[in-house]
């Protein structure tokens, strides 16, 4: 195998025998110059097909946390009855550190939907709940048990899509809000949004959570979230995009109005696409 592009010490992009690209793991393979000839004993994992996007996110992800998730991948893949995404590694190590952080910095978020999920994916919240155990024993922090359902929905939302699906018309209603939701960020921030970055890919991730929640009618309950009491004072402008958003959506969809606690997390990710995965336009 030849590696020809080095992503940090234990990461490269590499060519294998058949011409394929792939992204392979082992310590201390990125070391030396590239492009350079690899022994597979030296490769411990390898991932296909994974999406560009999530490369340049590699070094900003706890390496023991990419690990941990990559160690544990190929056993959740045997676990349910479907196929998942190349890229479930790099979605879920992304879910738990955010969720090991918030932990550190006393954030806490409760997922009201954890016994929906509980029961519309029970296998799906037992491989959260395994793994919210071993984050435990490995980590030394105990995530809330919420955190197994999120854990969970991050694994049904790797789920790739047969085929034969085909868009619906929500489908078609949530991309017209979604554009129309940029296009407000992208006009009250005076920026271009970077829609090849990682940034950008876990705010979509989050925006197309809410507008499932708001198809359901199960928003954030208020008072769930706790730690954000400042957030206004410091980002006033990304409070007064979000209300222009949450006006759009009241105003675009009957019956769609979001929670304060709706508003509060979307502020967070509003402020983390703008800081980034954007440009100044």
């Amino acid at each position: 195998m030849r590696a020809i592009r080095r992503i940090n010490n234990n990461v490269c992009v590499c060519i294998d025998g058949d011409g394929k690209e792939l992204l392979a793991m082992g310590r201390g393979i990125g070391f030396g110059e590239m492009p350079k000839d690899l022994a597979l004993h030296e490769i411990e994992r390898t991932f296909y097909n994974v999406d560009s996007r999530y490369l340049s996110a590699i070094n900003d992800l706890p390496q023991e946390v990419l690990g941990f998730v990559a160690e544990r991948a190929d056993h959740i893949r045997g676990l349910v009855p479907y196929q998942l995404s190349p890229n479930l590694v790099f979605l879920l190590a992304d879910h738990i550190a955010f969720a090991l952080k918030r932990v550190n910095q006393g954030i806490h978020v409760r997922m009201p939907l954890a016994l929906d999920v509980e029961h519309t994916y029970p296998v799906e919240f037992r491989i959260g709940t395994h793994l919210v155990r071993q984050i435990r024993r490995e980590f030394h922090v105990a995530l809330p048990q919420d955190e197994a359902a999120a854990i969970a929905m991050n694994v049904v939302n790797a789920r790739i899509s047969e085929p034969e699906d085909t868009a619906s018309a929500r489908a078609q209603e949530d991309e017209e809000m979604f554009e129309d939701i940029i296009e407000i960020i992208e006009d009250e921030f005076g920026i271009r949004l970077d829609r090849s970055s990682f940034a950008f890919a876990r705010y979509a991730t989050h925006v197309r959570y809410l507008f499932e929640r708001l198809h359901n009618k199960q928003l954030l309950d208020d008072s769930l979230m706790q730690g954000y009491a400042n957030l206004e004072n410091e980002y006033p402008e990304g409070f007064a995009c979000v209300r222009k958003i949450a006006e759009h959506i009241a105003q675009t969809w009957a019956d769609a109005e979001l929670s304060e606690d709706e508003k509060f997390y979307l502020v967070v990710h509003v402020i983390r696409v703008c800081s980034k995965g954007a440009h100044k336009s």
